[in-house]
């Protein structure tokens, strides 16, 4: 019987002690190990274990389903946004969804100290094509932008209060975006200039990008920060879609309001559906990663929810975690 699924465990180092109680889990869990591969990579080693479900007396072989190629039209950016509701993404076939939650369950209840693992279904892993839609601020980058242009307002601490506050999921995003905006108004808009030379990557996201797009597959990052500064990013990685917000800037000044809706985690799920459909991929071939909780839609609406650093509603929501600098680890995650 062919994979169905894959064991992804991830780490600074991985002690076999560790990737012992793993296995052990995952066998208690009904899962057999077909092949173990390893990788070692700057800042982590990964050792990734290919599953196939044992199967129970008299009950039924478990279906695999067909894994369509992905295959699609030539990559475009785009950048629109709509209020359209998420929906979660059917992951698997009814008849092997519930052994991957069963899977996913039993590694959350027994955690190992220092080493994530996620379980990936091999439609995934194994699609021709897919695409990788990416958070930015914390995610794709290291910094909040909106926090690097209120230093400049001198209104950076009250500004982080209500970011990392709207992130929980405390504050609609919407009207805090608004009200941290506002306190922007007045500024010259070459501070923008400034920030972007501030900006600096995620480790290993330059080569997430470079190597998922040389195996064709499709790269988007979605903002609720600003297009003054993703667009230029965006275009320096070669990004195949970006959307954000757009500043208002009038006479050289920013006038501490946004032009439009605003892209909250509604817009972000809108924007995955509309890229992948635009690019002719199956939404069981999407990964979506993110660390706050205007990314949750998003995440939900994807066939792979990585949570990247990120804040505890999101860690639980999501079915995978990076908790170290490694934003690459996402390519072990998708097969790439």
């Amino acid at each position: 019987m062919p994979s169905l699924f894959t064991a992804v465990s991830y780490g600074l180092s991985l002690p076999d002690t560790i990737l012992n109680h793993i296995r052990g889990v995952l066998a208690d869990s009904g899962a057999v190990v077909l092949d173990e591969q390893w990788y070692s990579r700057p800042g982590y080693e990964a050792c990734l274990m290919d599953l196939e479900l044992a199967q129970e007396p008299g009950s039924a072989p478990a279906e695999t389903g067909s894994v369509p190629d992905g295959t699609g039209p030539p990559a475009s950016t785009g950048s629109h946004s709509t209020g359209e509701q998420s929906t979660a993404v059917q992951l698997t076939p009814p008849s092997t969804s519930s052994a991957l939650a069963r899977l996913r369950n039993s590694l959350a209840a027994a955690p190992a100290a220092g080493i994530d693992t996620a379980v990936v279904p091999a439609a995934l892993r194994q699609a021709r094509r897919k695409m990788i839609i990416m958070d930015v601020d914390s995610t794709l980058i290291q910094q909040e932008v909106i926090e690097l242009l209120a230093a400049h307002a001198g209104t950076e601490a009250e500004v982080a209060e209500v970011t990392e506050a709207a992130m929980r999921g405390e504050l609609d995003f919407a009207q805090s975006l608004h009200a941290r905006v506002a306190t922007l108004a007045g500024l010259p808009d070459t501070v923008l200039a400034d920030v972007g030379a501030r900006i600096r990557l995620s480790v290993g996201a330059e080569r997430l990008v470079r190597e998922a797009r040389a195996a064709g597959h499709i790269v988007a990052a979605v903002s609720g920060g600003f297009a003054q500064i993703l667009v230029p990013l965006a275009a320096s990685l070669e990004l195949d879609f970006a959307l954000a917000n757009e500043l208002e800037i009038v006479d050289g000044v920013l006038t501490g309001r946004v032009l439009g809706a605003v892209v909250d985690r509604a817009a972000k799920a809108a924007a995955l559906r509309r890229w992948s459909t635009a690019e002719g991929i199956d939404p069981a071939h999407t990964v979506a990663i993110g660390d706050g909780a205007n990314d949750l839609d998003m995440m939900a609406a994807a066939a792979l929810s990585v949570a990247f650093n990120a804040k505890p509603s999101v860690r639980a929501a999501a079915d995978a975690q990076i908790n170290l600098p490694n934003l690459d680890i996402a390519l072990q995650l998708a097969g790439i």
